[in-house]
């Protein structure tokens, strides 16, 4: 079946969007959540405990536990947009080049944005971790181990752990011989835009954390992300607006909303800079 052109540059932009976000839903956020987000907010459901064991009796049985789910608000406070004008005269004098381009643009935007916003709740729901020192080639491996025994204390799976770094970070990994690259591992690895692993992480390289951040290693059980209402970004016709005449408009907008339900689920790397 034939596709418009609109939906090639919607697929375009979709796939443009999805490739640029390092904190991917289902690996370093869940979408777990009750209640409808056009309501303003949602309830994330925390697992704090976990389902008692007891001795077994063959004459007397097992005695009943009570567990409680526990339940913590999250209100959804993001609301970003892009709405940007192109000219018709502009967008004939060079076919598909410029409405390409600044779709391609839109979709690499709200895509930078949201992670942004997922990294900033992440370092401001999680626990600091370790010294203010900058880490060194010497020290970095180090590093890891020590927020992986942390996240083992804390009681966080092993399964699914993440870390994700910055550029200097990254660039200190790939000097030690414990780093395994992503071409070495499997394709599920490699999809996920990972770089590779080190001391049981799986590392995602972000260059959206402030530069005081080095690592946030932790795990999706416990970081929410809720997005249930977008506009995907297209190119809308403006005839009719009364004040432009013959022109578009490549827009989009995005509400969603991020969320850390246990502190010690996510371990906060950071360094002094002068």
């Amino acid at each position: 079946m034939a596709h418009t052109q609109q939906e090639r540059y919607s697929t375009m932009v979709d796939t443009q969007l999805r490739n640029t976000l390092v904190t991917k839903d289902g690996v370093i956020f869940n979408n777990k959540y009750e209640g409808d987000p056009k309501a303003g907010a949602v309830k994330i459901p925390v697992r704090d405990t976990e389902v008692a064991v007891g001795d077994y009796n063959k004459a007397t049985g097992g005695t009943l536990s009570a567990g409680a789910t526990t339940y913590i608000t999250l209100t959804i406070d993001k609301d970003k947009y892009v709405n940007e004008l192109i000219d018709g005269y502009d967008a004939v004098s060079v076919p598909d080049k410029i409405v390409a381009q600044r779709l391609d643009s839109a979709g690499y935007s709200l895509g930078n944005q949201l992670d942004s916003d997922g990294i900033a709740a992440l370092v401001a729901g999680g626990t600091a971790f370790g010294t203010t020192t900058a880490l060194t080639k010497t020290t970095v491996y180090e590093s890891f181990v020590d927020m992986k025994t942390q996240l083992s204390k804390n009681k966080v799976p092993v399964t699914g752990r993440y870390a994700i770094i910055s550029p200097d970070v990254h660039a200190l990994v790939l000097k030690s011989p414990e780093f395994i690259s992503a071409s070495s591992l499997g394709d599920d690895v490699k999809q996920s835009g990972a770089v590779g692993q080190i001391a049981g992480f799986t590392l995602y390289e972000c260059n959206n954390m402030a530069a005081t951040v080095e690592i946030i290693a932790g795990h999706p059980e416990w970081c929410s992300r809720v997005q249930e209402w977008a506009v995907p970004v297209h190119l809308q016709d403006l005839s009719g607006s009364g004040t432009f005449i013959g022109a578009s408009a490549v827009q989009g907008r995005k509400i969603y909303a991020h969320k850390v339900t246990k502190a010690a689920a996510v371990l906060v790397k950071s360094k002094t800079v002068a």
